[in-house]
């Protein structure tokens, strides 16, 4: 069977994470990987940590997409890729990478992975989270400052200059390329259920009973 390669956009703080977890909870008995377009950020070891800083991380020139692509390519001919893994407190790449082997479901998440043409072309599915503007920024929020080392006033002031003009420059008009749009963030029963299902249609699987909370 040919690996099924699905794609999870949204604007950041939508739930992208949360709705690609728990379709991995749901598909326990699937051999199922994900992985995230933000670990294909490009390095940036030739500048000071004041200088990252002041990089814009919400525009597509600031990842590394066709790696990404190159990595997917190598997953789909049946072969190991190494994903680069991403130091969000020192803004820069790691020296490590994480070896994966080709699953037969691989989802594939971030802001605008839909925003490119090569990259959307890889998708069997394409599924944009849909949540509110300000629910979005208050999940931001909690994320940066406890799991990436930031600042209230340095999250408010990433989300002003670069996070909010990028989402309406390039990952709101993405939403036009998505198969299914799912309201309300990654906890949306109706929308995990739905490619739940999907799912276990393609790999000819009998659907659960009940899905996981």
């Amino acid at each position: 069977m040919s690996m099924i390669v699905i794609g999870i956009a949204g604007g950041s703080g939508s739930g992208k994470s949360t709705f690609a977890d728990l379709a991995l909870v749901n598909l326990d008995d699937t051999d199922l990987a994900v992985i995230r377009h933000d670990s294909f950020y490009k390095p940036l070891d030739h500048l000071t940590l004041e200088e990252r800083k002041q990089v814009n991380f919400d525009h597509p020139d600031s990842l590394d997409t066709p790696l990404l692509v190159e990595m997917i390519d190598r997953l789909k001919a049946g072969k190991t890729a190494r994903i680069p893994e991403y130091d969000y407190a020192l803004h820069t790449r790691k020296s490590e990478f994480t070896e994966l082997e080709a699953p037969l479901v691989l989802i594939v998440e971030g802001i605008l992975i839909f925003s490119d043409a090569e990259l959307r072309a890889q998708f069997d599915m394409k599924v944009f989270i849909d949540t509110d503007d300000d629910d979005r920024l208050m999940r931001r929020i909690r994320r940066d400052i406890s799991e990436r080392g930031r600042s209230l006033d340095g999250v408010l002031e990433q989300y002003q200059n670069t996070v909010k003009p990028m989402h309406l420059e390039f990952v709101e008009p993405s939403k036009r390329w998505a198969d299914i749009i799912i309201p309300h963030g990654g906890r949306n029963k109706v929308g995990l259920d739905l490619i739940s299902r999907k799912l276990h249609m393609l790999l000819h699987k009998d659907y659960p009973e009940t899905l996981h909370e």
